[in-house]
């Protein structure tokens, strides 16, 4: 047993956890250190296998003996990229890693997140829009739920939940890396560009009169922006008036209402089903 104190030694070519590169990436776990390096760690090969198919992304990556063993095509992958690969054992991946079981893999990954302007300029048909989304795991479910629907970008505006929060990017389950991602611009100015790129924005709320599927319910042909509020509060009145139109998931059985994520996925599919019969 190693005395209090005492640094355990470590194998020849196996990182410690007071090495340069372990303090580095331990400090992304804080949304400061992220905004000041300008990275994030993504965990697990799912979500590494993602960012290594983005060229310039992924720039360390941290495997233990037995990560390297079941995903060798990863860590050949980003030898051939040259990208900096380092081994660490069990104790410093569990201090990188924010899983109780972890995978054996975490990458430093670049931040991935484009201006509105970038998102807007291509185009878009389908966004999506998070308004005060503080839950990551939530948020993190809702990407990959636009990702699936064939959304062309993810909006977080000012309060929502940081993009890079490792439960989000966990929740993502790669798809943080597929669409375009923008980052804390307040609300106000994401609608104005929106309806300036052609498209009309659509609030999701429970208590609204306008039925998703009812008649007279919006024309989800149109390109659309939903807006998607907090888990608990939903989308305050002075925020629905900034939208075209409030629209509600009807409810057929006796559940109170639908989660963030459940309800995102309903809206969002119904308009890309739209969207795709639509000549």
């Amino acid at each position: 047993m190693t005395r209090p104190g005492v640094t355990r030694p470590q194998p020849d070519g196996v990182l410690s956890v007071r090495s340069a590169p372990v303090r580095a990436a331990r400090q992304l776990g804080k949304r400061a250190f992220r905004e000041r390096a300008r990275s994030f760690l993504a965990e697990g090969p799912q979500a590494v296998t993602e960012a290594l198919a983005r060229p310039g992304v992924v720039t360390e990556l941290f495997v233990t003996s037995e990560g390297r063993a079941r995903h060798r095509e990863l860590t050949d992958r980003a030898v051939a990229a040259g990208i900096a690969v380092h081994q660490v054992g069990s104790d410093v991946m569990a201090q990188l890693a924010q899983t109780i079981t972890p995978q054996g893999v975490v990458a430093v990954c670049r931040f991935v997140d484009v201006p509105i302007a970038a998102l807007l300029g291509q185009t878009p048909r389908l966004v999506v829009v998070l308004v005060s989304v503080r839950d990551p795991g939530n948020a993190g479910t809702v990407v990959r739920t636009a990702d699936a629907a064939g959304a062309d970008g993810v909006v977080f505006t000012a309060a929502s939940v940081d993009p890079y929060n490792a439960k989000c990017v966990r929740s993502s389950a790669g798809s943080l890396f597929h669409l375009p991602v923008v980052a804390g611009p307040p609300l106000p100015d994401v609608i104005t560009g929106l309806r300036a790129a052609g498209l009309q924005v659509l609030a999701a709320d429970g208590s609204a009169a306008g039925v998703l599927d009812g008649p007279g319910g919006p024309d989800l042909a149109r390109p659309t922006a939903w807006l998607f509020g907090n888990e608990a509060w939903g989308l305050p009145d002075t925020l629905l008036e900034l939208a075209d139109a409030a629209v509600a998931v009807p409810i057929y059985g006796q559940a109170e209402s639908l989660n963030l994520a459940a309800a995102a996925a309903v809206c969002l599919y119904a308009s890309a089903r739209r969207s795709r019969e639509s000549p």
